[in-house]
């Protein structure tokens, strides 16, 4: 028999009394339609593509094509160690996780087995999908500073390298492929970018091609999208642990056999003392970067110059995802804000287009927004619940 569903619906115009959120419009070119909670087990959402979730021990993918209800397509099944990192290759419909025990798998999530395993001699701290003109590579970083490179599906290795004395916590590939940025956070670290095909297609007897950026306790770092040999780093530094960001720009030439590489240093800044140290950041066209304070979202040039501050949130800001396109903020006031980019003006800035919040008499929610991601068709949040597992929901956008 049937379970039976408690559900929540969201509407750009007035909430009915058993709704639990709500939105605010600053935009009529982008509303969420629907929003629907499931019990525990279920996933509801109003998309037309796959969406993918993890328990402790399972990976699970489920249909979004039904406006009401999401139908689960497939299960992983229950792994002996917990799942620690996912990563997906939409392009191939493969899916790579990593569990506590540092075994890699590759799922085609149609099939019950793994498409491949491979058992790493240390605990893994990074996963980075890297789809190159030669193909998908697989990239983790491990406890011992060890990145390995390995092909897919048959997660065969094709280098190996000791970036670190410590932890690869952080793999960045660029945009156009060229660069991997490898770093940790602990302070005695420096990162390192790798030229990507140096990592692909390893000289005997040699080192990867490589380069150390002068700038240590990393803790965030981002390509520029369009300016695809420009990164940002995010540190922190000192007994007050003062948070600043450094943009580099990054060039290979190449004469002969010989391959020489430079990152130049185009900018940096550190924020004021009083100022609350970010978590997260991301960064627009290259000469912005955006991040949380406390309930506050910034936007700053990458010399240091206030561009918009934002106060959407009444909260702390626990997650933030850039792109391209869009910037979406949650909060622990259980709230969630979408913005878009505008390049009109000498710097690109933000649009604020909706907001969505809690509005019930419940002064301890059972349920709060703890990640989001968005694309150009979806909002996609986990909603973790305090008593049981979290769920998916999924909001469509309509442009």
């Amino acid at each position: 028999m049937k379970k039976q569903r408690e559900a929540v619906t969201v509407s750009p115009c007035a909430c009915r009394k058993r709704e639990i959120w709500k939105t605010k419009t600053h935009s009529e070119e982008l509303l969420p339609c629907l929003l629907t909670l499931g019990k525990k087990g279920h996933t509801t959402n109003a998309c037309a593509l796959p969406a993918a979730r993890w328990s402790h021990h399972d990976f699970i993918v489920q249909d979004q094509r039904d406006d009401n209800e999401g139908t689960m397509i497939w299960s992983s099944p229950v792994q002996q160690s917990s799942i620690m990192r996912l990563a997906t290759l939409p392009q191939m419909h493969l899916a790579f996780t990593v569990d506590l025990e540092g075994t890699v798998k590759v799922w085609n999530c149609q099939d019950e087995d793994a498409l491949a395993t491979l058992t790493m001699p240390w605990t893994c701290f990074s996963l980075e999908i890297c789809l190159t003109n030669d193909g998908p590579f697989l990239m983790v970083g491990n406890s011992e500073g060890d990145i390995y490179t390995l092909t897919v599906p048959e997660l065969r290795g094709v280098s190996k390298v000791n970036a670190f004395k410590y932890s690869v916590d952080l793999l960045h590939c660029s945009p156009d492929k060229k660069w991997i940025f490898a770093s940790g956070t602990h302070q005695n670290i420096l990162p390192v970018v790798f030229l990507t095909e140096s990592l692909l297609k390893p000289s005997e007897g040699k080192s990867p091609l490589s380069l150390s950026i002068p700038f240590s306790s990393c803790c965030r770092a981002c390509w520029a999208p369009r300016r695809t040999s420009r990164i940002t780093v995010m540190y922190r530094r000192g007994s007050c642990k003062k948070t600043g960001f450094t943009t580099f720009e990054l060039m290979a030439k190449r004469t002969g056999d010989q391959t020489d590489m430079q990152a130049r240093q185009i900018a940096t800044f550190l924020l004021p003392l009083h100022m609350e140290s970010p978590i997260w950041m991301g960064v627009g066209d290259g000469n912005t970067v955006v991040f949380e304070s406390g309930p506050s979202l910034f936007l700053f040039t990458i010399s240091g110059h206030l561009l918009q501050r934002f106060e959407d949130h009444q909260r702390t800001i626990g997650n933030l995802w850039v792109d391209p396109v869009h910037v979406l903020t949650t909060s622990t006031d259980d709230s969630l804000h979408l913005y878009m980019w505008d390049e009109e003006g000498r710097y690109p800035h933000l649009k604020s287009c909706c907001h969505l919040e809690h509005v019930g008499n419940d002064p301890a929610p059972s349920c709060y927004v703890s990640k989001a991601i968005c694309d150009n068709m979806s909002i996609v949040c986990v909603m973790s619940r305090i008593r049981e597992s979290s769920i998916l929901v999924m909001y469509s956008l309509h442009m």
